[in-house]
């Protein structure tokens, strides 16, 4: 297959050829760990908070998150496209990364402290104002921090192997702070034998995830700007930001067919983890009557669900190309996620009195972690790839916008999975504040219709694209040479021009 060759304007494309130091590995996946950590606190807990805590309808409290979501999508390539161009003595990256935190820390905090005495309407305002603010201010940190570990390396492993490290220390740090959160601010007490219902210990959460998540994003955007000289730069006669670069750098970046085809398929993947994850709560607390004592079991598994994810992923890319990994992790996922909800609908699973249903959850949900981070690295190692490919045809690296964009589509599909599924709880009128065993039958069985074969469906779909994806190991290595040879033939020139 032919591909249009554009020369480069640059002629540093990663930090370090093959080998990234194990140091700075770590302290670049400790980012991740501080945006899991915010994460954690937002995403798991606050529809519960707003609709069974404060009573706000779940149409709104779906909507609230929505219009933040696709805010936010839109931030995301609008940071990605600017700092691809940014030119300063700290890089491309890190100037954004610095500027996260504070705005970050005061939203989350504000979030689960809402002002006494005012209606639903007034709440869906707050929380609507304060996602925008605080997840478009997360985004600073966030696509940067991405683009940056695609930089780190030019080898096809090693960045499974940068990318694995720091999914496994996000995945430490959503984890470890979940495990904390049920462990401490949900635990029961006189007055709430379920701490979820308990509203002053949201506050507590909030404080404790802003301050741990604000101080890890200064620490690792400070450990990992001793490599800011060996990164590359915004191409020489790359023009300024404008909205019409903007729109010609996303322009750019769909053009690429394995890009495309991710980016789709990661789209109608977010629709089904969006619609899975609002409802969570719900589900743990009614479908399957978990207290938080209980749930904080799951967390522990999940992370070692996490760590056998990482340690298996490079030597899956070792010995098979990402694209089957990336099939085989998805339809995994799938299949575990929601088989306890089929069986049980089906009644083939432990009932809710049973000793074996806590044991049958768990089994399900360390597969489920397992796939979905063998899926999630793969795919980021993946666009690393494509990036290479985007720079032999283009002449241009946009790492930025390729992340920025596939968050922007992810964002904007997983705010439809919160609205869908604020509307469903309002359609079948789950009751605000109700004990768990309390709530009618059917309505648990219309919850989980929701949860599991409603959700998988965009899923399902996603296969379809990711069968697309046809950049090979053979062919990535074709493109490094290629590249290789265009980077040496720039400096050699250069080196001509300035004698003359």
């Amino acid at each position: 297959m032919s591909t249009k060759v554009v020369p480069s304007s640059h002629h540093v494309s990663s930090a370090f050829a093959v080998r990234v130091p194990g140091l700075l590995k770590f302290t670049y996946g400790a980012g991740a760990a501080a945006e899991t950590i915010i994460g954690v606190a937002f995403n798991a807990f606050n529809f519960f908070f707003y609709t069974n805590i404060m009573g706000v309808p779940g149409t709104l409290a779906g909507l609230a998150i929505t219009i933040a979501l696709f805010f936010d999508a839109v931030t995301d390539p609008l940071v990605g496209a600017i700092s691809d161009r940014w030119r300063s003595k700290w890089g491309r990256r890190h100037p954004f990364m610095f500027a996260a935190p504070i705005p970050v820390m005061a939203c989350l905090f504000l979030i689960y402290s809402p002002p006494e005495n005012i209606d639903s309407f007034g709440l869906f305002l707050w929380l609507t104002v304060l996602t925008v603010i605080m997840r478009s201010s997360m985004t600073l940190f966030h696509v940067p921090h991405l683009a940056l570990g695609a930089e780190l390396s030019a080898d096809f492993t090693e960045r499974t192997r940068v990318m694995s490290t720091n999914t496994l220390l996000g995945a430490v740090g959503g984890f470890g702070f979940a495990y904390f959160a049920y462990s401490f601010f949900f635990a029961a007490t006189p007055e709430f034998e379920n701490g979820m219902l308990n509203r002053s210990a949201y506050s507590d959460l909030a404080i404790t995830a802003a301050l741990l998540g604000g101080v890890i994003m200064v620490l690792s955007t400070l450990f990992t700007m001793r490599v800011i000289p060996r990164l590359p730069g915004a191409p020489a006669g790359l023009p300024g930001f404008t909205l019409r670069e903007f729109f010609l750098d996303c322009k750019s970046a769909l053009t690429n067919r394995n890009y495309l085809v991710l980016l789709i398929g990661y789209l109608l993947l977010s629709a089904t983890l969006g619609t899975r994850d609002t409802i969570g709560l719900h589900m743990n607390t009614y479908f399957w009557e978990l207290l938080p004592n209980e749930i904080r079991y799951f967390v522990v598994f999940g992370l070692l669900a996490s760590i056998i994810g990482f340690l298996v992923t490079a030597r899956l890319h070792d010995k098979f190309e990402k694209k089957p990994v990336i099939i085989a992790s998805l339809i995994g996922l799938l299949v575990a996620a929601t088989a306890p909800v089929i069986l049980r609908m089906t009644g083939f699973f432990p009932s809710n009195d049973s000793e074996m249903l806590i044991p049958s959850l768990i089994v399900f949900y360390v597969f489920t972690a397992s796939f979905g981070i063998v899926l999630l690295i793969s795919a980021m190692s993946a666009l690393a790839d494509i990036a290479d490919e985007q720079e032999l045809m283009t002449g241009r690296r946009q790492e930025g916008i390729f992340y920025a964009a596939r968050s922007f589509f992810a964002k904007a599909s997983s705010g439809l999975g919160h609205l869908l599924a604020g509307i469903a709880i309002d359609v079948i009128a789950f009751p605000v504040g109700a004990k768990p065993g309390t709530v009618d039958p059917d309505m648990i069985f219309q919850l989980g219709l929701i949860d599991g074969p409603i959700a998988i469906v965009p899923g399902i779909i996603a296969i379809v694209f990711y069968l697309r994806y046809n950049l090979s190991r053979e062919r990535h290595a074709e493109i490094q040479a290629a590249l290789q040879e265009r980077h040496a033939l720039t400096e050699v020139t250069g080196s001509e021009t300035s004698k003359l």
